[in-house]
């Protein structure tokens, strides 16, 4: 543009010199003629038109360039996340895979046990279901930031234990990363009309609810205070396992008390993570006694 600029007004400047040498001519305006000097300038105002509308088109095609190189970036950023995710299951995959195989999943943390000796056992779930992370390997520092609803990606081995009828967990030793994006706290689900049916299985892990159930019996892990409870109700005749687990809600003496001081022939809700152990075996996170 620069160089243009400089050819026109030097043209310009010659054209003046030339009228200059030849007298001061000029034409006739009544018969619609111009000055020398009208038609310098007129020449100097399209070169710098030209200029700019050159400038900007070159703007332009720069902007297109830019706006290139950032939806590069954006694909690129996405294959990333891609590339990070392949290979995590659904809960559906998970589901189906084979006892004692590899597995990657993403899920949220509900609640955790205490931490301790570079362990923490997480119960967490995502929408399709729920899932048991048995002693998985954490740091103090970590397992403080293992908050309700935070999203986390786990690898390790799935078990059952007992092998038969037995509680399906992440094994001891499982890893996992923090991962930055949405929260999900679950909401209880009311299983209270699957009690004695096959399909309540179909629950484990989950954090669930159950109405109206009747005290049969509660005891302490050795026989005292100051460790798990154990507690039957009852739903129609049919038993059902419940355990306060002391790592897990013992340290809020409300709950503790009201549970150890519960008496047979109650009648309570029942909160809780469904647990699974020849049988459901639920741990308490909540209870309302109803008479």
């Amino acid at each position: 543009m620069k160089k243009k600029l400089v050819s026109v007004i030097l043209a310009g400047a010659m054209a003046l010199c030339l009228a200059g040498c030849g007298g001061n001519t000029t034409t006739d305006t009544e018969n619609g003629s111009s000055s020398l000097g009208d038609l310098v300038n007129s020449a100097i105002d399209d070169a710098v038109n030209n200029a700019v509308d050159e400038a900007n088109s070159a703007l332009n095609e720069a902007a297109d360039q830019v706006s290139d190189v950032v939806d590069d970036v954006n694909a690129g950023l996405e294959e990333a996340a891609d590339a990070v995710s392949e290979g995590v299951m659904s809960y559906e995959e998970y589901a189906a895979a084979d006892i004692d195989s590899e597995v990657t999943i993403e899920c949220y943390v509900q609640a955790h046990q205490s931490w301790w000796d570079n362990k923490v056992s997480v119960y967490a779930q995502d929408e399709e279901g729920g899932y048991f992370l048995y002693n998985l390997a954490c740091s103090e520092e970590d397992a403080a930031k293992l908050t309700e609803g935070t999203k986390i990606r786990v690898t390790g081995y799935k078990t059952m234990w007992p092998e038969v009828n037995g509680e399906v967990e992440l094994a001891e030793g499982a890893t996992f990363e923090f991962v930055d994006g949405d929260t999900f706290v679950a909401e209880p689900k009311d299983v209270t009309e699957l009690v004695g049916t096959d399909d309540l299985v179909n629950y484990m892990n989950q954090k669930v609810s159950f109405k109206d159930m009747t005290v049969e019996a509660v005891s302490y892990k050795n026989g005292e205070p100051g460790d798990d409870i154990y507690v039957t109700l009852s739903k129609d005749g049919t038993n059902v396992e419940f355990c306060l687990e002391y790592y897990l809600n013992g340290s809020d003496e409300d709950l503790y008390n009201t549970v150890g001081n519960l008496e047979a022939g109650q009648t309570v809700d029942v909160e809780g993570f469904l647990y699974w152990y020849e049988g459901p075996d639920a741990h308490i996170t909540g209870i309302g006694v109803k008479n």
